[in-house]
């Protein structure tokens, strides 16, 4: 155990012995019904962890995730906001994409290229696209392998943007290779 370990622990013990304390000298007389309440307490704390145990089984209903068909068409289901989200394998890591008809490119993230390995501190600005959110700068990068369930590109051109942006979109220079469908709340891609 750390030093830093050790100090958390010793403040959650001088914590917990101040709140026994008052709890003992405040509900002498009352025993009972102090246990009950702790009994209460404890009780909403376990809830509270079980909930947050259960929150990834509980997100994926939330945002439910594609499917490979045995022909091997991926079915992506619309997403609670409406839009529709694929994962796709970006050097062995997934990165999870909003599919963007109106986007031109595939256009990643400073954090999504982080986890992909790209250092964007190292890269070069010298593009621009026009966002909702105005104008930003874009640096290009060749990734050396893009999965989506069957479908394997070699060396695809990606941007990554300096701009603040929540995700990263999936633009029609990589959607334009599949015959794209869209029947009810399902967006199913073929090749």
């Amino acid at each position: 155990m750390d030093g830093d370990t050790l100090a958390r622990v010793a403040y959650i013990a001088i914590i917990m012995v101040a709140l026994g304390g008052w709890a003992l000298v405040e509900f002498r007389q009352r025993m009972g019904q102090a246990l009950r309440m702790a009994a209460a307490w404890g009780l909403i704390f376990v809830a509270m962890m079980a909930g947050y145990g259960l929150w990834s089984d509980v997100r994926t209903d939330i945002m439910p995730s594609q499917m490979v068909s045995a022909g091997g068409e991926v079915e992506v289901p619309r997403a609670a906001d409406g839009h529709y989200y694929l994962t796709l394998q970006i050097n062995g890591t997934p990165i999870i994409f909003m599919a963007d008809t109106g986007a031109t490119n595939m256009v990643l993230s400073r954090e999504d290229a982080q986890a992909i390995g790209i250092d964007p501190e190292s890269l070069l600005f010298t593009g621009e696209a026009a966002t909702a959110n105005g104008v930003v700068r874009t640096a290009r990068v060749d990734l050396p392998m893009v999965e989506l369930g069957p479908f394997r590109n070699e060396t695809f051109t990606a941007f990554v943007t300096d701009g603040d942006m929540k995700g990263s979109l999936l633009g029609m220079d990589y959607l334009g290779q599949f015959r794209l469908e869209i029947a009810g709340d399902r967006m199913v891609l073929r090749q």
